[in-house]
C-alpha cells in the first residue's frame, strides 16, 4: 500500500491533502454558486499560485497595490477546496478571487457559464517537480521523500497531490472552449512580468494606468513577495500548515533549477515520457529562460 494514503485522500479520483480538505464541501461543489464576476486562478501545485494570487491582489484592490492595508494575500484570493481561515464565500464582496488546484471536472458546473473568467498558469513539469520534491520535504502535511529518484516516481505515476501533471494540464486544455479561460505560462511571466501583468489585466477587464502597472511589476517580483509578510505565506507555514525544517513557502522562483538535481538518466527518462504524453499538446513549454 503506498504510503501517501496518510498523507492524500481520493474524491472522485483526485488526491487532496487529507487533514486539510472538507470532504463535505467537495460533495457539494459542484453546486457551488458562481458569479459572473468570480475570478479563479486555477494551477498544477508548484506552478505560481502564490505569484498569481499576489498579481491578482495587487491588480484588484488599491490599498493592497499602495500599501496601505495590511491583509495576507491568502485571505484576499483563498483557497476553493482548502479554505483553511474558514471565509465565507457566500459573504464576500465582488468580485471574488479564488485559487484552487482542482481539476477541470470538479469545478462548480457554474463555471461553464463562460462568464466567471480562469488563469490557468502552467509551469515546466521539470521545475515543478523539483520545486514539489522540496515542497513535500517541507511541509508536515505531506510525506516526505527521501530522494528525489523516489520522488520522480510517484510524481510520474501520479501518486501526489493532485495527481498527475500530465492529466491536469491536458485535460483543462481540452476543455478550454467549455470556459472562460487564460492560459498563462509561469516562464513567460518571468522573461517579462510586465507583459503578463497587461495581459492579465486585459483578460479581467481591468484598466490600469502606467503608474499602476509599475506598482504592481515592482511588488510581484520574487524578491520583493519573499521578504513580505502578506504575500510569502511564512506564517501560514509556520502557524497553520506546520513545518519539518526552517524551509520556506518561496524557495527559488527560478526557471531551470532541475539542471542542478536531475541525473542524466533522469532527465532522458523523463523526457521519453513527456515525449509521449504531449505529443499532440499544442502548448510550448520553456525550459531554460536562456534558450531560445
Amino acid at each position: 500500500m503506498d504510503n501517501s494514503s496518510a498523507y492524500l485522500v481520493n474524491f472522485k479520483g483526485f488526491n487532496f491533502e487529507s487533514t486539510l480538505i472538507d470532504l463535505e464541501f467537495l460533495g457539494k461543489l459542484d453546486d457551488f454558486e458562481i458569479r459572473d464576476d468570480d475570478v479563479f486562478i486555477v494551477t498544477y501545485p508548484k506552478s505560481g499560485t502564490i505569484w498569481t494570487q499576489q498579481i491578482l491582489s495587487l491588480i484588484y484592490f488599491e490599498g493592497h497595490r499602495k500599501r496601505t492595508e495590511n491583509v495576507d494575500t491568502l485571505d484576499r484570493v483563498p483557497f476553493l477546496e482548502y479554505n483553511i481561515r474558514h471565509i465565507n464565500f457566500e459573504k464576500r464582496l465582488a468580485p471574488r478571487l479564488f485559487a484552487s488546484h482542482l481539476p477541470y471536472y470538479l469545478v462548480p458546473k457554474g463555471l461553464k457559464k463562460k462568464k466567471a473568467k480562469i488563469i490557468y498558469v502552467y509551469r515546466n513539469p521539470k521545475d515543478v517537480l523539483i520545486s514539489f520534491f522540496h515542497f513535500s520535504n517541507l511541509v508536515v502535511r505531506l510525506e516526505a521523500v527521501d530522494t528525489l529518484e523516489q520522488f520522480m516516481e510517484k510524481f510520474l505515476e501520479g501518486n501526489v497531490l493532485a495527481n498527475l501533471w500530465f492529466d491536469h494540464i491536458r485535460d483543462w486544455y481540452k476543455h478550454k472552449d467549455d470556459f472562460n479561460i487564460l492560459f498563462i505560462m509561469y516562464e513567460e511571466m518571468k522573461k517579462d512580468l510586465r507583459s503578463s501583468v497587461v495581459k492579465i489585466s486585459s483578460f479581467l477587464e481591468k484598466e490600469l494606468s502606467e503608474e499602476d502597472v509599475d506598482a504592481i511589476v515592482r511588488q510581484a517580483t520574487f524578491e520583493n513577495m519573499k521578504s513580505s509578510p502578506q504575500a510569502n505565506y511564512d506564517s501560514i507555514l509556520q502557524n497553520e500548515i506546520g513545518v519539518r525544517n526552517d524551509g520556506a513557502f518561496l524557495r527559488k522562483g527560478t526557471v531551470g533549477d532541475w539542471k542542478h538535481h536531475f541525473t542524466v538518466d533522469q532527465n532522458e527518462r523523463f523526457d521519453r515520457v513527456f515525449r509521449e504524453e504531449m505529443k499532440d499538446f499544442p502548448l510550448k513549454f520553456i525550459w531554460d529562460l536562456n534558450e531560445k
